[in-house]
């Protein structure tokens, strides 16, 4: 676990987004498996990866077609959330950062993070605009 002073700035950089910040397992089920479309980010400390997700993140919050609810839950951190969250990801592996679109309880769409490093935010925040066009 890290230390919360070092993931804070991380974490309000979504929350100030208007990201809900889940940190247990029924909270992550309560809005998973909720009706509508919810992106779940699964935050992180990762320089490499979510220094390029955690924009990409924040950019889609402000397109007109987006989902209905956006929630973050941080690796490293709350484990009981994260495994909840990525229990809900399968069959994929566990990824942070990793992003993940639900449509009606259901994993519509995932980015895992080989997909978004190296890439820009721009282009990753491209990929879930098309995502929230196609299910949103």
């Amino acid at each position: 676990m890290y230390p919360e002073y070092l993931v804070a700035p991380m974490r309000e950089d979504l929350i100030s987004a208007g990201y809900q910040d889940l940190k247990t397992a029924a909270e992550v089920d309560e809005a998973v498996k909720s009706e509508g479309t919810v992106l779940v980010m699964v935050n992180s400390v990762c320089g490499c990866a979510a220094a390029n997700a955690r924009p990409a993140a924040k950019i889609a919050t402000q397109q007109t077609k987006r989902p209905d609810k956006f929630v973050t839950v941080f690796a490293g951190m709350e484990k009981e959330a994260v495994d909840q969250a990525r229990a809900h990801m399968m069959p994929f592996p566990p990824s942070s950062p990793a992003i993940a679109l639900f449509k009606d309880g259901k994993l519509v769409h995932m980015i895992e993070r080989h997909q978004i490093e190296g890439r820009p935010a721009q282009m990753i925040a491209d990929n879930l605009i098309q995502a929230f066009d196609q299910f949103c």
